[in-house]
């Protein structure tokens, strides 16, 4: 008898976990499909159920998944995590490959793309978009200067993001669960690697690098 496989959903908005699910289910119509919209769930569902494959977002209301990789990895050693996210795969793909995903997936791919990365994760292979490999043949064979944002740590690009979008220190203070002073001491980082020293230069700084991409 052949194994049923068990997958897990995950995102905070619904309408994306149905749609993988419905997308799941055409690639394994007999398959267990464990739909979740928050970290906590993901982790508990790991602890419940022996996963084939997880379907991951990387910003949650309740955190980003990046930064608990290992600990997904230490439930359950053997576990394909293929991350689906709308966040610049320019920036996050090797990111994540890095972090110890087996693929990762922007929002805007089509559905053949994305059942064809479901599929290539399944048989223990890394996915990543053509456009993503051919980046890092560019750079790897005509030397292109790399990336400076590549620089940040996930939690100093996670922090970098919320500024940008507008968040006081404060705010990423409750956001993240953090003091305020540490969340200061990030963002210090953040402008000592890039080489700025406001949040103008910051926004500057990623939207110079969008318009070299």
């Amino acid at each position: 008898m052949d194994h049923k496989l068990n997958f897990i959903t995950a995102d905070d908005h619904n309408v994306v976990t149905k749609s993988l699910s419905f997308i799941l289910r055409e690639l394994h119509p007999d398959a267990n499909i464990i739909q979740v919209h928050n970290i906590s769930d993901v982790t508990k569902s790991l602890y419940n159920s022996e996963i084939d494959l997880l379907l991951l977002d990387i910003t949650f209301p309740d955190g980003n998944s990046l930064n608990i990789i290992p600990v997904l990895k230490a439930i359950q050693p053997n576990l394909k995590i293929l991350i689906f996210s709308g966040l610049d795969e320019d920036i996050y793909a090797v990111r994540c490959i890095n972090a110890g995903v087996n693929g990762f997936l922007s929002k805007l791919s089509s559905e053949e793309e994305i059942k064809n990365a479901i599929t290539e994760v399944l048989v223990s292979k890394k996915y990543i978009s053509k456009n993503i490999q051919e980046k890092i043949m560019d750079n790897y064979i005509f030397k292109k200067p790399e990336n400076p944002i590549n620089q940040l740590t996930n939690r100093e690009l996670e922090i970098a993001q919320l500024i940008i979008e507008g968040f006081k220190s404060s705010e990423i203070a409750n956001t993240l669960n953090l003091q305020k002073s540490t969340v200061s001491t990030y963002k210090n980082r953040i402008f000592e690697k890039l080489g700025i020293d406001n949040i103008p230069d910051l926004i500057k700084k990623i939207n110079l690098y969008e318009n070299m991409k």
